[in-house]
C-alpha cells in the first residue's frame, strides 16, 4: 500500500462483473458467434504453430496464441463467457505443457501439466478475484433486502417534478449506489424497474425521449462512476491485481478516489449537459411524478431490521475503504471478507446462504480469475514484454513525453472497446500488455503504476455501443430508446471524456504525481 497522494513504482519490479453473454439465442450461435469460434480456433493454431518468432520463448509464442484466441472469442461473443474462461484455462495447461521450460529450449525438456497447472490457476489466489467473489455476496444482499431500490426511491423522491430534474436525479441515486453496490451491472438492474414504473405512473410514452433520456443517463451514470469509485467495478480489480503482481504494491480505495472521482465528476457534469440537449423530453413538468415515487416508496413499507442492519454494515464497510492506509492499514480485500462474514452470520446478517446464491454470478468470478491467470503468463512468459517492446518501437515510445503516452494509449483502449462486451475481458487482456509498454519505455522519471491506473480508466469509457457494457445491454433491453439514440450520444460523451482526459493529463495529474515522479 502507499500512503502519498502520488502512487509510484518500486524501483525493483522484474476479467465485470459482465453477464455472461449467451451463445446463441433460441435458434443457436449466430453467424458471427459461429466465425468468431473458427477464427478464434485458427488463428490460435497459426500463432501457437507457426516458426519460433526471435526473441520469444515457444511457451510466451503459446501464450500469444492464447491471448489472440481470447480476444477474438470476447469481441464475438463465441462462448459464453464462463466457459470461454473454462476453454482458455484448459488450452494454458495442455500448449504450456508441450513448451519446453523456460531457458532450457536447446535441451528440449517440455515442460509437462504440473509445471503448466500453476500459470492456468495462479489467478484463484490473487486476492482480487476474492474482493470480487465478495462484491457479489453484497450486491446478492442488496437485491434480497432491496435496500438499493429504497435508497434509489427515497432519492428520487426529494427530486423535483420536472424532466431535467428527473435525469439529474438519475445520476445522484447512480452515484450514491456506486459506493456501496460493488457491481454496475447490479446498479442499473436495479434502476430500471424504477425507471420504467415511474414512466408507467405518470403514463408517459415508452418511446419518448423523455424515457431514453432518464434510461440511457441511468446506464452511462453506471460506466462513469466505474472510473471514480475502486470498488464499483470488476474491471478495477483486474489493474490491481496486477498491479500489485507487478510492483509488489496496491492502491487504496482513498488513492483511487482521489485520482479518479474527480475526473468522474467533470464527465458527469458533461453526461448530464449533453443527455439534457440532445434528448429534450416532451414536457418539462411531470403531472403525478412525485406521487409515482410516493406509491413506489409506501409498497416498500417501513425500513426493516435486514435493512437497518445491512446499511449499518455497508456504511461501516465503506469507513474502512476509504480510510485504508490512513487510519489503518486493514487493506480492502480484507475488510470486505469480514463484512461479508457477518453478513451471513445468524441473528446479526441479513441473508442465508441459499438466499445469497439465488443468481450469483460464478461465471463472473471465473472469467475473472481465468482473465488474471492468463495476464500473468503473458507476463511471466515474456509474452507481453515482448509485444509491448514491438508497440514502443513501432510507435516511437521510447522516449516519448509521459502525456503523448498516456493520449495515445488512451485513444487505442477506446477504440478497441468497440470490440468488446467485457470491459473485464478488455482489463486482462490489455493491462498486462500495458504494464509491459510503460516498463519498455525510457522516459525519465515515468510513474508505471500512476499511469496503469488512468488507463485502467480509459477501459470504463464504454459509451458508443449499447453492446460495450452488461448496463449498456440492460438499458437496451427496457426498449426505451433507438439505438442511434444511444450511439449519438455516446459518441458525443466519447468525444468529451477524451477532451478531459487531455485536460486532465496535462494539469491535475501531473500535478499528484501520477504520470512521473517528478510530479
Amino acid at each position: 500500500m502507499t500512503s502519498s497522494p502520488a502512487i509510484t513504482a518500486s524501483p525493483s519490479p522484474a476479467a465485470p462483473p459482465a453477464s455472461p453473454a449467451p451463445s446463441g439465442g433460441p435458434g443457436g450461435p449466430t453467424l458471427t458467434q459461429r466465425v468468431g469460434l473458427w477464427a478464434a480456433i485458427a488463428v490460435l493454431l497459426v500463432i501457437g504453430f507457426m516458426p519460433a518468432l526471435p526473441g520469444l520463448p515457444q511457451a510466451g509464442q503459446m501464450m500469444l496464441a492464447i491471448l489472440a484466441f481470447a480476444v477474438i472469442l470476447w469481441m464475438t461473443e463465441a462462448l459464453d463467457y464462463a466457459v470461454s474462461a473454462v476453454v482458455i484455462g484448459a488450452l494454458m495447461i495442455v500448449l504450456m505443457a508441450i513448451s519446453p521450460v523456460p531457458g532450457k529450449e536447446a535441451a528440449g525438456a517440455m515442460m509437462g501439466t504440473k509445471a503448466a497447472l500453476p500459470y492456468a490457476l495462479s489467478g484463484f489466489s490473487n486476492s482480487a478475484v476474492v474482493l470480487v467473489a465478495a462484491a457479489c455476496f453484497i450486491a446478492a444482499a442488496m437485491t434480497a433486502t432491496q435496500l438499493d431500490k429504497r435508497i434509489a426511491l427515497q432519492v428520487l423522491s426529494y427530486v423535483p417534478a420536472r424532466a431535467n430534474h428527473v435525469a439529474m436525479g438519475a445520476i445522484l441515486v447512480g452515484f450514491l449506489l456506486s459506493f456501496i453496490v460493488p457491481s454496475a451491472t447490479a446498479r442499473v438492474a436495479c434502476l430500471m424497474p424504477i425507471m420504467l414504473g415511474f414512466l408507467t405512473a405518470f403514463g408517459a410514452d415508452r418511446r419518448s425521449k423523455f424515457a431514453a433520456l432518464v434510461v440511457i443517463t441511468a446506464a452511462q451514470t453506471a460506466s462513469v462512476w466505474n472510473i471514480g469509485i475502486k470498488t464499483a467495478a470488476a474491471q478495477n480489480m483486474v489493474a490491481i491485481g496486477f498491479i500489485e503482481r507487478q510492483f509488489g504494491q496496491g492502491i487504496t480505495w482513498g488513492e483511487w478516489f482521489v485520482a479518479g472521482a474527480p475526473y468522474a465528476a467533470a464527465l458527469t457534469f458533461a453526461l448530464y449537459f449533453i443527455m439534457t440537449r440532445m434528448l429534450r423530453p416532451e414536457m418539462d413538468h411531470i403531472a403525478g411524478g412525485r406521487e409515482a415515487i410516493g406509491q413506489q416508496l409506501s409498497a416498500l413499507g417501513p425500513m426493516t431490521a435486514r435493512q437497518w442492519k445491512l446499511l449499518g454494515i455497508t456504511l461501516v464497510l465503506l469507513g474502512f475503504w476509504a480510510t485504508e492506509g490512513v487510519l489503518h492499514d486493514v487493506d480492502t480485500t480484507t475488510s470486505t471478507i469480514v463484512a461479508i462474514a457477518l453478513m451471513l452470520m445468524p441473528r446479526v446478517g441479513v441473508m442465508g446462504w441459499k438466499e445469497s446464491q439465488k443468481g450469483f454470478p460464478w461465471g463472473t468470478v471465473l472469467l475473472f480469475a481465468v482473465g488474471i491467470a492468463m495476464g500473468s503468463a503473458l507476463l511471466k512468459t515474456e509474452a507481453a514484454p515482448w509485444l509491448a517492446r514491438l508497440i514502443v518501437d513501432h510507435l516511437g515510445l521510447t522516449h516519448a513525453s509521459a502525456f503523448a503516452i498516456f493520449m495515445l494509449l488512451a485513444l487505442f483502449l477506446i477504440v478497441i472497446h468497440l470490440g468488446f462486451a467485457s470491459a473485464t475481458g478488455l482489463a486482462s487482456t490489455m493491462i498486462p500488455i500495458i504494464i509491459s509498454v510503460l516498463q519498455a519505455v525510457q522516459t525519465p522519471g515515468i510513474n508505471a503504476i500512476g499511469l496503469t491506473m488512468l488507463l485502467q480508466f480509459v477501459i470504463s469509457i464504454g459509451f458508443i455501443l449499447p453492446v460495450n457494457s452488461p448496463q449498456g445491454m440492460l438499458a437496451y433491453g427496457t426498449d426505451t430508446f433507438d439505438i442511434r439514440d444511444y450511439v449519438r450520444t455516446g459518441l458525443v460523451l466519447t468525444a468529451a471524456a477524451v477532451v478531459l482526459l487531455a485536460v486532465f493529463s496535462l494539469t491535475y495529474w501531473p500535478w499528484m504525481g501520477y504520470m512521473t515522479t517528478g510530479g
